[in-house]
C-alpha cells in the first residue's frame, strides 16, 4: 500500500490496481501539491461534507467514474450531484476491490455551506493485504478510540491536531495513545489561521510515549 499526503485532510492510496483518495481538497488548499486534473482514482472516500474535505469530490468523480463512499446523506447528496455512490453508515463495513472499509465514530459535524444536514461525520478505517489505515476524519478525542485500538492492529493513523475545529495537539496525543498505531501523521493543521500549531510539538510529544509519530511533507509517498 502506498500513501501519499496531499495536504490538510487529503490522502491518496495507492493498493493494487485501485487508487483511493480521502477528503480530496485540493482546489483552493494552499498547500496541495497536484490539481484534481491529476488524481485518477475509481474510489473517493469521504469522512464528512464540509467544504475542505467534500473539496473537489464531483469533478474527481465525473472525471474518473469514481465511486463515492461516504455516510447514507452525504452519499444522496453526492448523487444529487451526478456521483456514483456507495452508501455506509456509522460502524458498518463493507468490501470493496481494494480491500474492506469501516465507519468510525467521529464527533464533530457536518453540513453544506447554506446548512444542508448531510448525516454524521466519520472516521474512516481501510484494510488490505494485512495492513490498515485509520483516517480519524474531523473530530474530538473519543474513548470510542481505544477500541479501534483493541479491534485493529493500525498501520497508520492520520489525526487531526490544528484544534479549533477538531483535536489540539494534546488531546491527539491521547488519542494516538488510545489507538497504538505503529506511526501515527498529524492533519488538518497551518491551513487556515485557525488551525495553525506546530506539528513537531505533536511529533515530540508522541514520541515521549513511546510511540512514533511522522510529519509528511505535502506530496511525500510513503509505503506500508
Amino acid at each position: 500500500m502506498k500513501i501519499r499526503y496531499l495536504g490538510h485532510s487529503a490522502v491518496l492510496l495507492n493498493i493494487g490496481e485501485h487508487e483511493i483518495i480521502i477528503d480530496p481538497f485540493l482546489t483552493g488548499n494552499p498547500d496541495s501539491p497536484v490539481s484534481p486534473d491529476e488524481i485518477n482514482a475509481d474510489f473517493i472516500a469521504l469522512t464528512h461534507g464540509h467544504g475542505d474535505h467534500f473539496g473537489d469530490t464531483m469533478q474527481i468523480a465525473k472525471k474518473n467514474n469514481a465511486t463515492v463512499i461516504a455516510i447514507a446523506e452525504l452519499a444522496k447528496h453526492s448523487a444529487s450531484l451526478g456521483a456514483k455512490v456507495h452508501a455506509m453508515n456509522i460502524g458498518g463495513s463493507h468490501k470493496f476491490p481494494f480491500g474492506k472499509l469501516k465507519l468510525t465514530i467521529a464527533h464533530h459535524s457536518s453540513s453544506t455551506p447554506d446548512g444542508k444536514y448531510l448525516g454524521d461525520a466519520a472516521g474512516i478505517i481501510i484494510s488490505s493485504n494485512g495492513q490498515t489505515i485509520y483516517h480519524a476524519g474531523d473530530t474530538a478525542l473519543t474513548y470510542d478510540m481505544k477500541l479501534i485500538g483493541l479491534q485493529f492492529k493500525i498501520d497508520v493513523m492520520f489525526v487531526p491536531i490544528g484544534d479549533n475545529f477538531t483535536m489540539g495537539i494534546n488531546d491527539a496525543v491521547k488519542a494516538v495513545e488510545y489507538v497504538q498505531p505503529i506511526i501515527a501523521v498529524p492533519i488538518h493543521y497551518n491551513t487556515f489561521p485557525e488551525i495553525e500549531c506546530d506539528p513537531q510539538e505533536f511529533a515530540d510529544k508522541v514520541a515521549a510515549i513511546g510511540l512514533k509519530a511522522k510529519i509528511m511533507e505535502y506530496g511525500e509517498t510513503i509505503e506500508i
